[in-house]
Parts: structure tokens; sequence; C-alpha cells
């Protein structure tokens, strides 16, 4: 069902877009997927905006911080569902990762987040849900569909995750890629580990957000401003996917699945 009241340990929950500009990206992203904005106070002077879709919120976005490293583009942060951001924390450090920022309470007690580094050097966050439990639709046009970490070493990627949500895993091909790995809750794919398409790419978390058509989604988003990284192209028993970088520089992909 596209209606989502909680999520499971070891779910991708959530998505939220750090930008160098958040007007441009605010205007973007509205424009592609009909987003209305709520803003909500951060604390620090700062506004957090989040995306409503159907009445529910699929999405979050924000300016960089003013303490951002220099350079440091616009980006899609992913966020999995823990139940204790405490113990997980732990065991993310125990498993090799690096923890990037602490445990923490956002400050309007929607729930408490950290982020890590896994082993391979993906940066991912952790959501234990307080009165915000997450993306309250998903799989429809202009919310989260997919979520894919693609690294230089899957193996250890994967046995981080696993060692700190308790999810399993299965590898096996995707279209024309020989080596998928989903990630799995209660035997379910949640979400997917792949090998870095190219050299010199640092590892990195992915968001697919769901369309209606992807080639009409293309011509919009460039209509908006967006560059295209990789043009409509299918996956065979998948679904038809494009990869796209917003106005203010943050990449995501966009794809609709094969009907079933």
């Amino acid at each position: 069902m596209p209606e989502v009241e909680s999520y499971k340990q070891g779910t991708p929950c959530w998505v939220d877009l750090s930008s160098t500009d958040i007007e441009v990206s605010k205007n973007f992203y509205s424009g592609l997927f009909g987003w209305e904005l709520d803003s909500m106070d951060a604390g620090q002077g700062m506004t957090y905006y989040m995306a409503k879709l159907q009445g529910r919120y699929v999405a979050g976005l924000m300016q960089q911080l003013p303490d951002a490293p220099a350079g440091m583009p616009s980006y899609w942060a992913n966020y999995i569902a823990v139940d204790s951001v405490d113990e997980a924390a732990e065991r993310a450090a125990a498993a090799g990762g690096t923890i990037v920022f602490p445990p923490d309470t956002v400050p309007n007690g929607g729930g408490r987040l950290f982020f890590a580094a896994d082993p391979t050097g993906a940066q991912i966050g952790f959501w234990e849900a307080g009165t915000h439990h997450g993306s309250g639709l998903v799989n429809v046009p202009g919310t989260m569909a997919w979520n894919e970490v693609q690294t230089s070493d899957v193996p250890t990627a994967v046995a981080f995750y696993e060692a700190v949500t308790g999810c399993s895993s299965s590898t096996a091909p995707a279209g024309d890629v020989e080596e998928y790995t989903s990630l799995l809750v209660d035997g379910e794919p949640v979400a997917g580990v792949m090998k870095l398409p190219g050299e010199g790419l640092p590892p990195f978390w992915m968001t697919y957000f769901n369309v209606a058509d992807v080639d009409a989604a293309v011509a919009q988003a460039v209509g908006l401003g967006s560059h295209v990284i990789a043009p409509a192209f299918d996956v065979p028993g998948i679904g038809r996917f494009a990869v796209l970088m917003d106005p203010a520089g943050a990449a995501f992909s966009i794809m609709k699945g094969v009907a079933t």
C-alpha cells in the first residue's frame, strides 16, 4: 500500500535534501513533483521544509548548514528506521562505521537521529521515530520509490547494514547487472546495494522517486533547470529510469516500475 503508518527496523523511511540554494530547490521540486511545502523551525535560525502530497509528508528540504565544509555539494540524504538510535550507533561503530553526527533529538520531538559513514564511505542517516515516522506516502508519483547504496565494496557494505539493523540480504541478477544485492526485512526487499558504475566516484546512497512517465518527467525537469546525468533507460523486468542533477547540484533518480 502506498500509505505508510510505520517502518520496521532496517527499512529506508525518509529522505531529505541539503541544498546550497534552498529557494532554487523549493521551486524545482515543487514544480517537478507538485509538492506543497510546510516550513518548520529547525533551530539555530534554520528552516526545515516538509514536502507534502495528498496530505502526507513525503520528503524534507533544508538550506545547507552554515558550518558545512567548503565546497560541499547539495545532496539527498537517506534515513533507515531503527528502534533505538543509541543502540544502533553502538552497533554501527562496532561494525566499522564512523559516526559523523552523534545521536540527537530533533527540536520538535519528531524523533531522534544520527549519521554514520559505512566502512566503504557511504553516509547514511538512522531515524528513531517520535511523532514523525517517515514518509507517509511511497511508490506513487512524486514520492520515494527505492533507496540504493552504490559502493566500491558490496560485501563490506552489506555486512555493515546487516550488523546495524538486523536485516538480511539476497543477491541475484537484475536487468543487465549480473549481481544486485537487496537488503531484506522480513524477507521483503527494502533497499539495494550495487557496485559503483564508474571509477573515481565516492560511495553514496541514491534516492529514487516514482514518476508516472519517465520521459515526460525528464523533459519537465530539464525545463525547470535540471541536468541529465543518465538519459531515460530501461532495466528489463524492473522498469524505466533516468538519473538527474537538480539546479542546485543534487543527484537523484526517477523511475517507473514495470506493471505487475
